[in-house]
C-alpha cells in the first residue's frame, strides 16, 4: 500500500485523476504526462479500466486480456465491446473490430462511437457506407466531431471541396480541438496552391489552420500526414511524400507516417530509403499488413531484370523466370505506344518510362494496395506503371479474363496525362480518356457495355460530370467503380464525336492550368456542367437502348441457351440464339451466345457459320484462349491464313503461356513472310521450355533463315543438334546455311 501511494504521490496531478477521457486529452495535447495517465489506469482493479490504461500503452494482448474479463463481468456492456472494437481496429485488424462494434449495437443500437468505428473501417477501404455510418453516429451524438471530421475526409478524396471545408467548420464549432478537421481545411487550400504555388520541388506548410493545431499541440505531425494522404490519392505523390517527411520531422515516432512515406518512396522507385523507412516502422512496432507486405515484395526484387526497349525510352522490370517469353512483347508493344502517344498528345514525356509485370498477383495488389478506385489490372505511379504479367494465371486473375496489352496502352495515357498536368487532372477525366484509348487503339479493346452498367443507365443512377469522381473512390452501390469506369470512357468517346479531339487536349493542357471540372467544361464546351450532362445522357441512353430495354429478357432466354447446349438440343440453340444475339452484342464473357451458336453450327456440320460466329466474338472482344485458338484452326482450315494469323496475334494481347498458339503462329508467319514475326512466335516456344526443346531450336533457325539472320540461324541449328545429333532436318538446314556462308565469301 506504501508503495502505491508514493508511485501516486510522484506522478503529475493530472496522472492522479486519470480516466479515459482525461488521458486522450493529453495524447489530443502531446502532453507529456500522457504515459504516466495511462499507467494510472493499467494498474485499476477493474478489467476495463486496467484494459483501458493497457491499451493506451499499447501493450495490445494485455488490454485484449482485460477486456476479455470485463465482457465476462458485464456481458451487457456495450461500451466494454466498442473499447474491444477499438483495440482491434488499432491493431490492423478490422473484420475482428467490425465484430465487436456490430455485437455493441446489437445491444445499443445508437451507440455512437461504435457507429464511428464502423465509419472508419469503412472510410479505410473506400466504402461508401462511410458517411451512412457517419451520419448515423452524430444521429445519435451531435456533439461527436470525430464523425464530422470524418465526412469532411471523405468529401475531400472525392474531390468535394465545398463539402470538405464545410463539414470541417462543423467539427472544429463542435471542438477547438477537432485537429483533423483543422488539417483537412488546411489541406484543401495547398491542393488548391494557396496561398500561392509553393516553388517547385517543395511544399506549402504554413497556414492559419497550422497556427490553430500547434496552440493545441505543437508535435501533431498527423496534420502533414494527413495532408500527404490526400496528395498521393490525388496522384501527387512527389508533394504527398514531402507531406510524410515533414510529419516525421514534427513527431519522429509517428510511425505510421514513416511506413506511408516508405510505401509512396517504394512506388516512385526509391527503393533503398523505402526499405530502411519500413524496416524501422516494423521494428518500432508499426506492423500492418502494408508495412510487412511490401517488405515481402521489396525482397523479391532480387528475382527481377530491369531490361531497356530498344527505344531507350523504356524499362521492363520482369521476373527472371518469365523475362524470355515476356519481354519482347511487352518491350515492343511499351515503344509503339510512346511514339504513338507522343504525336497524338503532343508532347514528349521527359525521362524513361518503367513498366513493372508481376506474374504473381498478389506482388502486384501489395504493389498497388491502398489506391482507391483500383480495378486491379495496372495502376500508375508517375513514370511508372505496375500490372499484371501478360503471363500472369492465378484464381484473381485467370487465362482470358483480361488483356495485358489495353491495360499497357490505359496506363500509360494515364502518364502522359499526369505528366502533362502536373498531376493535377480530375479522377474522372484521365480515367475516361485512358478507357477511350484503349478502344481508339483497337475495336475490340476498352469500354464494352457490361451488366452493371446496363443496369446502372437503367435505374439512372449515372453519376453528374462533376460529382464523377465520387463513383471511382467511394462507391454507393455494388459496380459503381466499374460504371465510373464505363461512363468516363463514354464521356470522353461524345465529347470527340461532337467538340473533336483537339478539345481534349485543350482540356488537359485547362487542368494543368489547375481549372476545375466545371471551369473547364464552361470554357472548352460553352456550356455549364449541368446542361453537359443533359445532352450528354440522351446520347448514351440512344446508344444503348436496345440493350437496356432487352436486358431482362435476354438474361432469361441466355439462360435457356445454355441448358440447350448441355442437353445439345442444337436446333434450339440456332433458335434462341439468332433470335437474341443482336439484343446483347457486346456480352462476350462465359455462356456468350456466340459460343453457343458456334456449337450449334459446328455440331451441324456448318463450319461456316460457326467461324462466322466465332469472328463476332472476336470482333466484339472475346478472350477466351481456346475459343480465339479454335477459331483460328477454323479460318486455316478454310484456306485464310491471314485472318487465323490475325485472331493468333490477337490472343497474345490475352495471354501468353500457350506454346501451342505461338508454334502455329510461327508457322502461318513463315507461310506469309512474316519473318520478323515468326522469329518472335518461335522464341517463345523455345522460352516456354517445350518437351521438343530440339525441334523449337530448329524452327527458330528457319525463322532466322527466312529474316536471313545467318550467323544467328546457325546457332540455333547447332543447339538443336547438340540435343538431338541425329536430327536430319537439322542437319540439312546446317548445310544449306553453310552453302550459303560460302557462297556469301
Amino acid at each position: 500500500m506504501k508503495l502505491s501511494l508514493l508511485v501516486l504521490i510522484a506522478l503529475p496531478l493530472a496522472a492522479q485523476t486519470a480516466d479515459p477521457a482525461r488521458c486522450m486529452n493529453l495524447r489530443k495535447h502531446g502532453d507529456p504526462g500522457e504515459n504516466a495517465c495511462w499507467q494510472v489506469l493499467s494498474r485499476s482493479s477493474d478489467p476495463l479500466t486496467r484494459g483501458q490504461g493497457l491499451f493506451g500503452l499499447k501493450d495490445y494482448k494485455g488490454a485484449d486480456s482485460a477486456f476479455e474479463a470485463a465482457e465476462k463481468a458485464r456481458p451487457k456492456d456495450a461500451n466494454i465491446k466498442v473499447w474491444e472494437g477499438d483495440l482491434y481496429f488499432a491493431h490492423w485488424q478490422a473484420p475482428e473490430a467490425a465484430n465487436f462494434y456490430n455485437a455493441a449495437l446489437e445491444i445499443d443500437k445508437k451507440n455512437a462511437r461504435a457507429l464511428l468505428g464502423l465509419a472508419q473501417i469503412a472510410a479505410d477501404q473506400y466504402e461508401g457506407k462511410a458517411v451512412e455510418f457517419a451520419n448515423k453516429a452524430l444521429d445519435a451524438d451531435p456533439k461527436l466531431y470525430e464523425a464530422r471530421e470524418l465526412t469532411a475526409r471523405i468529401a475531400l478524396e472525392d474531390n468535394n471541396e465545398s463539402k470538405a471545408v464545410e463539414e470541417a467548420n462543423k467539427a472544429v464549432a463542435i471542438s477547438p480541438e477537432a485537429l483533423d478537421a483543422m488539417a483537412i481545411l488546411a489541406t484543401v487550400d495547398w491542393l488548391d496552391d494557396k496561398p500561392a504555388p509553393a516553388p517547385a520541388g517543395q511544399i506549402e506548410t504554413h497556414s492559419p489552420w497550422m497556427d490553430k493545431i500547434f496552440k493545441v499541440n505543437p508535435h501533431y505531425g498527423e496534420a502533414y500526414s494527413l495532408a500527404g494522404h490526400f496528395f498521393v490519392i490525388n496522384r501527387r505523390y512527389i508533394e504527398g511524400i514531402a507531406y510524410y517527411r515533414k510529419a516525421l520531422e514534427l513527431d519522429p515516432n509517428l510511425q505510421s507516417a514513416r511506413s506511408e512515406l516508405g510505401i509512396n518512396l517504394m512506388r516512385l522507385g526509391q527503393n533503398e530509403e523505402a526499405y530502411k523507412l519500413l524496416v524501422d516502422a516494423w521494428t518500432a512496432g508499426w506492423q500492418d499488413l502494408p508495412t510487412k507486405n511490401t517488405l515481402v515484395l521489396m525482397d523479391s526484387y532480387k528475382n527481377f531484370d530491369d531490361v531497356k526497349t530498344t527505344s531507350g525510352r523504356g524499362i521492363v522490370k520482369v521476373n527472371k523466370k518469365e523475362e524470355a517469353l515476356v519481354k519482347p512483347y511487352v518491350a515492343d508493344e511499351l515503344d509503339k505506344i510512346v511514339e504513338t502517344y507522343d504525336k497524338k498528345y503532343k508532347y514528349k514525356l521527359p525521362g524513361t518510362v518503367q513498366v513493372e509485370v508481376y506474374p504473381d498477383h498478389d506482388d502486384f495488389a501489395v504493389r498497388t494496395m491502398g489506391m482507391p478506385g483500383l480495378g486491379a489490372l495496372g495502376v500508375t505511379f508517375g513514370n511508372i506503371v505496375a500490372m499484371d504479367s501478360p503471363d500472369s494465371n492465378s484464381a484473381e486473375r485467370p487465362a482470358g479474363s483480361s488483356n495485358w496489352a489495353s491495360t499497357l496502352w490505359h496506363e500509360m495515357s494515364h502518364v502522359y496525362v499526369l505528366s502533362m498536368t502536373g498531376h493535377r487532372v480530375p479522377r474522372w477525366f484521365t480515367e475516361g480518356l485512358a478507357v477511350y484509348e484503349e478502344t481508339a487503339t483497337n475495336k475490340d479493346w476498352g469500354d464494352r457495355l457490361d451488366p452493371p452498367s446496363i443496369m446502372a443507365i437503367k435505374d439512372h443512377k449515372l453519376l453528374p460530370v462533376a460529382e464523377l469522381d465520387r463513383g471511382y473512390i467511394h462507391p454507393s452501390y455494388p459496380n459503381q467503380v466499374i460504371v465510373s469506369y464505363f461512363q468516363g470512357g463514354r464521356i470522353i468517346t461524345y465529347i470527340v464525336e461532337k467538340w473533336g479531339y483537339d478539345t481534349v487536349l485543350a482540356m488537359i493542357k485547362d487542368f494543368g492550368d489547375r481549372m476545375s471540372t466545371p471551369e473547364v467544361i464552361e470554357k472548352e464546351l460553352k456550356m455549364k456542367p449541368e446542361e453537359f450532362d443533359k445532352q450528354f445522357l440522351p446520347w448514351l441512353e440512344a446508344q444503348t437502348k436496345t440493350q437496356v430495354e432487352n436486358y431482362e429478357s435476354w438474361s432469361k432466354q441466355v439462360k435457356t441457351l445454355n441448358n440447350d447446349v448441355k442437353t445439345k438440343d442444337w436446333a434450339a440453340v440456332i433458335k434462341t440464339g439468332t433470335a437474341i444475339r443482336d439484343l446483347y452484342r457486346d456480352y462476350v464473357e462465359p455462356g456468350s451466345v456466340y459460343e453457343a451458336l458456334a456449337k450449334a453450327y459446328e455440331a451441324q456440320g456448318d463450319k461456316a457459320k460457326a467461324r462466322d460466329e466465332l469472328k463476332r466474338y472476336s470482333d466484339v472482344g472475346g478472350r477466351n484462349p481456346e475459343t480465339l485458338k479454335h477459331l483460328a484452326d477454323l479460318q486455316a482450315e478454310a484456306g485464310d491464313k491471314r485472318a487465323a494469323a490475325q485472331t493468333l496475334g490477337r490472343l497474345n494481347y490475352i495471354y501468353l503461356r500457350d506454346d501451342q498458339a505461338h508454334q502455329k503462329l510461327g508457322n502461318l508467319y513463315l507461310d506469309l513472310n512474316n519473318a520478323g514475326g515468326a522469329v518472335r512466335e518461335f522464341q517463345a516456344v523455345l522460352a516456354g521450355k517445350p518437351v521438343d526443346l530440339a525441334g523449337a531450336h530448329f524452327q527458330l533457325a528457319k525463322a532466322y533463315q527466312a529474316a536471313k539472320r545467318t550467323a544467328e540461324a546457325t546457332e540455333e541449328v547447332y543447339a538443336a543438334l547438340e540435343l538431338a545429333p541425329e536430327y536430319k532436318p537439322a542437319q540439312k538446314l546446317l548445310l544449306e546455311l553453310n552453302a550459303k556462308d560460302t557462297n556469301v565469301k
